[in-house]
């Protein structure tokens, strides 16, 4: 079942990862996307795959990782997360409203669009 998660726990989604876990953050907007807003990676790596370009790149994911997959509102997000969820990842997670909620919740700096 694919969690759902507001940016404002991020850092407790994190925290309860599994020991020795290196929690992920999938962000599966466009490159023009990525130039306008961007996250500052904290307690989490941050990897960039636009959505259409995941099926092809999967390998590129470890399925054990625990993964919280980013989009604009968390639509794009959800479909990823659930595609990767039939892939076998086992610790998925949505952010849910996206980098615009993260801008609201997180980092005021991060600019809206």
């Amino acid at each position: 079942m694919i969690a759902h998660i507001r940016p404002a726990q991020l850092a407790e989604w994190i925290a309860a990862a599994p020991e020795g876990a290196r929690p992920l953050v999938l962000d599966v907007r466009e490159a023009w996307e990525l130039q306008t807003a961007s996250v500052a990676p904290a307690d989490f790596e941050l990897v960039t795959i636009p959505m259409g370009e995941i099926p092809a790149r999967i390998a590129e994911l470890d399925p054990t990782r625990p993964m919280a997959c980013l989009c604009h509102h968390g639509m794009r997000s959800l479909r990823v997360a659930d595609f990767l969820e039939r892939q076998g990842f086992e610790h998925v997670a949505n952010i849910t409203g996206g980098i615009d909620a993260w801008s609201q919740e997180v980092a005021p700096s991060v600019p809206r669009y």
